[in-house]
């Protein structure tokens, strides 16, 4: 399960989704999640899985490492399912069992949920799969320079972030040695039920916390003595600049935003729901 976590990590290649600036990509990756929430008609999804199919295709990720990162939040998307199903008491009855009761606006809401939940995480997968973690930060910092005038401080903010996306492979691979070793040493973390499974879970948080520790303190040390002081007077070495690729992304994207809105609001309600 470890291994099956790709958030944050990085897949180099040389694609056109890859050549986009990031700014774009942020955008872009926005734009489609709101997509996904303003319809809820057949054709809309459609639209979606065509579009998402297409980056996919263009970004020259295999789809098969995408897919991969869907594993760790099964569990979260099961809850969702079963919560929407049989807590939605709108429409016909289609089941009817002892306390439970699936309804048509149950099942129609648990899929929709479902769907939604796997393009949203597929969808921010591509955008960390093809942008590296210091082009994340350069394009969220620019985004949001305008809030400078508010007294945010935008630069730490970003470089939060980043740290964060760093830390997150080092801290997963750091926990696979951890688990690895304590099963040479006779650890058992796959037997038993959920509970007991989460309590051989609990001597792990130690070393890790301590590990974790360890880097931070590492890594404050190392700014400081290259003098870091923030965000003020500090210049980059590759400024990000538009170019037509790069506008031609974005008037597509906003093309299936609009595209998608309506569908799912001029096309007969009947006709493309579940």
């Amino acid at each position: 399960m470890i291994r099956d976590i790709t958030i944050g990590q990085y897949y180099p290649a040389e694609s056109r989704i890859h050549r986009l600036d990031p700014r774009v990509k942020i955008v872009c990756t926005l734009l489609f999640i709101v997509s996904l929430f303003i319809q809820n008609s057949l054709l809309g999804y459609a639209i979606a899985t065509v579009y998402m199919g297409t980056v996919i295709r263009l970004s020259k990720v295999p789809f098969k490492y995408i897919v991969k990162g869907l594993k760790p939040v099964v569990i979260l998307l099961l809850f969702t399912v079963v919560m929407n199903l049989f807590l939605t008491k709108s429409g016909g009855t289609l089941v009817h069992f002892w306390i439970f009761t699936i309804t048509e606006g149950g099942l129609r809401t648990s899929v929709l949920m479902a769907v939604r939940l796997i393009y949203l995480v597929v969808g921010s997968s591509v955008m960390t799969f093809t942008t590296s973690p210091n082009g994340l930060t350069d394009g969220m910092e620019k985004l949001l320079h305008p809030l400078n005038r508010l007294g945010v401080p935008v630069h730490e903010v970003a470089m939060m972030m980043s740290i964060a996306l760093r830390f997150i492979p080092i801290l997963l691979e750091e926990t696979d040695k951890i688990m690895k070793a304590q099963q040479a040493r006779g650890a058992d973390f796959e037997s038993g039920n959920i509970i007991q499974r989460a309590k051989s879970m609990v001597p792990i948080l130690v070393p890790l916390f301590v590990s974790a520790f360890r880097r931070a303190n590492d890594l404050a040390m190392a700014m400081e003595a290259r003098c870091y002081h923030g965000g003020e007077g500090r210049t980059k070495m590759k400024p990000l600049k538009y170019h037509g690729r790069d506008r031609a992304a974005y008037l597509l994207t906003v093309f299936y935003v609009v595209v998608v809105f309506a569908a799912g609001r001029f096309i007969p309600f009947r006709l493309w729901i579940f």
